[in-house]
């Protein structure tokens, strides 16, 4: 019976696959695909040349957006300056990583704005323009960046990749080169929002001190001092509009 079984299954998985692998031979037949062709012969136009590569270039800046973002902008202090404020609270996923990071860069774009606009009418919009060539885009587009990243860098921090690369000390730091100057920036970026991040931390665990003796003095020893805590945080925080206490520092803290 087992036997007659195996078969009896086995033919019917048979029957299907034939009949799925039939229907994909018509639908194959069915279906036109459109032919791509390769070619190497012929002479190559330069201006077609120009255009491929400035394609290239434009494929190879998109794919490196987002660590441009990340390294080079204020993005790195805000996200972890919020994440400082979660953890600080006792809320393990609330917001959600979703929404700190979507509120993480607007507040960048509004930190950058000024940037922002100086490259693009210095940079982006005569290049676009064909006023200036590549190079010079480049070279202006730098220009604020750089001005942004060297007000935020600590001159100790600048002095330690200096020092480590055996670049001597440049008479103007606006020489300082950029292989330099990113990690020192994302080096000072961290200190600052660690700083922050431990000011927050410092009014909730006074709370939970509080609560945890209060819990303790009243005898209340298999009540975890979290549960009454995390509550009190809450409308502590927004009673102060903490939020807004937390954007606004942020802003403030770049100027």
């Amino acid at each position: 019976m087992n036997k007659a079984q195996g078969r009896l299954g086995l033919a019917i998985a048979l029957f299907f696959v034939g009949l799925v692998g039939g229907c994909g031979v018509a639908m194959a037949a069915d279906l036109t695909f459109p032919s791509v062709t390769f070619s190497t012969g012929g002479k190559a136009d330069p201006s077609q040349v120009g255009v491929g590569l400035q394609i290239l270039a434009m494929m190879t800046l998109f794919s490196l957006a987002p660590a441009i973002l990340v390294m080079m902008t204020s993005f790195t202090r805000v996200i972890v300056v919020m994440s400082f404020v979660r953890q600080a609270m006792g809320l393990q996923g609330q917001p959600p990583n979703q929404v700190l990071v979507a509120l993480a860069l607007f507040v960048t774009f509004f930190v950058m704005g000024p940037v922002f606009d100086q490259v693009w009418n210095e940079a982006l919009n005569p290049y676009l323009d064909k006023k200036i060539n590549e190079t010079t885009a480049l070279d202006r587009a730098s220009v604020p960046v750089r001005g942004f990243m060297l007000r935020q860098t600590r001159e100790k921090d600048l002095a330690l990749f200096m020092r480590l690369a055996g670049v001597a000390k440049t008479q103007k730091p606006q020489d300082v080169p950029m292989r330099l100057l990113v990690p020192a920036f994302m080096v000072s970026e961290l200190k600052t929002a660690f700083q922050i991040g431990f000011m927050i931390y410092l009014p909730f665990l006074i709370i939970d001190m509080v609560v945890a003796s209060v819990v303790m003095s009243m005898g209340m020893m298999m009540l975890p001092p979290l549960v009454i805590s995390m509550p009190v945080k809450l409308i502590l925080f927004v009673l102060v509009d903490g939020w807004s206490l937390i954007v606004g520092s942020l802003v403030q803290s770049f100027r």
